[in-house]
């Protein structure tokens, strides 16, 4: 190796480049540089490693019988040398690597992974449960699923669900409600970091400007939940937060009226990478089973329209 260091390695890529394309102007537009670059930097190679590599004839360098067997060895050099940075930068497409908000991670996927597992043996799931954006062209994250408008610069987004609020509360304190205005009877747990208020339910249901008596506040929806689910108060919940309670029967939906927020839950990914089987793989099964998780809601919970005739 100490032989290196007597030769420039600049040099080396000048006179391979030369030796494999056959003329110093292909040799410099896949360096990046001028002919006239090239020239010096084989004319520098040769005298550092004190033998002739090509003659300079009319036609342009022909290798000498000592270029000819040099120009073999260095080639497959860097031919592994390319191939070495190749596998560094080389993704282990068996892993795929997920970014979702915690409260995603833990009240929808974790309880499905299984199912994933099971239907594709062959990935293994990395979860990066976080609520910072990460920056998709430079991190290891191949999907995420965000909420939110959908409009985030530098991404490509792709609707996977509008978000709907709705109601929610243990079975026992849904007994006493018959009317949305009954719903004002009951304390409410609130998630202080939400992007919405209980007015945008309270708006579909006639009930603009009405103020909940307010329990607890948390500054996680998944605290929220649980407190619901142990009988703390109503919730404004959404989809993706409450299905598996409300499949599981520990919630209830008081009224089948949802409402949109305006937001939606969508996978972002790099604009600029290549998307992997393997990340296409993971989004056809969150959309199979985000389908499934609403026919469930809709089997425990029918939708319905507000009409202040029926509901009074």
């Amino acid at each position: 190796m100490r032989d290196l260091n007597s030769v420039h390695l600049n040099g080396l890529r000048a006179v391979e480049a030369a030796g494999r394309l056959g003329s110093l102007a292909a040799a410099a537009e896949e360096l990046g540089v001028t002919p006239g670059a090239v020239s010096q930097q084989i004319a520098k190679a040769e005298a550092q490693l004190g033998r002739t590599v090509f003659e300079r004839t009319p036609r342009g360098l022909v290798p000498t019988d000592f270029g000819q067997r040099f120009l073999a060895r260095i080639s497959n050099a860097f031919h592994e040398l390319a191939e070495a940075v190749a596998s560094a930068r080389r993704r282990d497409e068996s892993v795929l690597t997920i970014s979702v908000a915690p409260v995603f991670a833990a009240r929808w996927l974790v309880y499905r992974l299984n199912r994933f597992a099971e239907r594709h043996p062959d990935i293994r799931l990395r979860i990066d449960a976080t609520t910072k954006l990460v920056n998709l062209d430079t991190s290891d994250v191949d999907v995420g699923i965000r909420v939110g408008t959908g409009e985030w610069p530098g991404v490509r987004s792709e609707l996977l669900l509008q978000q709907e609020v709705f109601p929610v509360c243990s079975p026992a304190m849904a007994s006493g409600l018959r009317v949305p205005a009954d719903i004002l009877k009951l304390p409410a747990v609130i998630d202080g970091h939400s992007m919405f208020s209980w007015e945008v339910w309270f708006r579909e249901v006639g009930l603009s400007g009405a103020q909940m008596s307010v329990r607890h506040t948390f500054n996680e929806a998944s605290l929220v939940l649980d407190a619901a689910i142990s009988g703390q108060g109503v919730m404004l919940a959404w989809q993706t937060l409450a299905g598996f309670a409300i499949a599981q029967g520990s919630l209830v939906v008081p009224f089948g009226i949802r409402v949109e927020t305006g937001f939606g839950h969508y996978f972002v990914s790099s604009p600029s990478r290549r998307e992997s089987k393997a990340a296409r793989a993971f989004k056809r099964w969150v959309r199979d089973e985000v389908e499934e998780g609403m026919r469930l809601i809709d089997i425990k919970a029918p939708r319905v329209r507000f009409d202040a005739a029926t509901m009074g």
